[in-house]
């Protein structure tokens, strides 16, 4: 299985200690050159760690046309842009996103997306945690996360937590 990501899901998920999930999961997670870039400048230790990580591997992409020209039509930042691009290149069966705008452009290239709250989701069916709220809580309250009050009650429907 191919997953890409884009930094804020890793960061997120690194900052709440959750990061663990993505390798039970996945096992392997694949970020583009930029994303690794944007990742090395954090001032944050838990997410500089990220890039010590063996499951987490950097590739660079062949094509950067599509990365452009996500960044200059579409006002996506290059971190999400070349995850994008990397993914449609890649023809991953995921991409990890969470911004909205670059979660439509995804989805536009034909991309299976998925985003932090689908992970924890998918974490609780397996078992991994035993609730979605204390994660969520958390990636609100530590990672400044945000998630409407509509997503909060249906990502708890979802998970049938009270």
């Amino acid at each position: 299985m191919i997953v890409v990501s884009d930094t804020s899901a890793l960061s997120n998920l690194a900052i709440v200690d959750h990061l663990w999930l993505l390798e039970a999961i996945y096992q392997t997670v694949i970020i583009p050159d930029v994303v690794a870039s944007e990742l090395a400048a954090a001032s944050n230790p838990a997410i500089l760690a990220i890039l010590q990580l063996t499951w987490i591997q950097t590739q660079p992409l062949t094509n950067s046309e599509l990365a452009d020209q996500l960044q200059q039509d579409r006002g996506l930042d290059a971190g999400e842009a070349n995850a994008i691009a990397l993914a449609f290149e890649l023809q991953a069966d995921d991409l990890l996103i969470d911004e909205r705008l670059g979660r439509q452009e995804a989805i536009r290239l034909g991309l299976s997306i998925i985003g932090i709250l689908g992970i924890l989701l998918v974490a609780k069916q397996r078992s991994l945690i035993l609730q979605v709220q204390p994660v969520m809580d958390a990636l609100i309250d530590q990672a400044g996360f945000r998630v409407s009050p509509q997503l909060y009650q249906r990502i708890l429907a979802l998970a049938q937590e009270p």
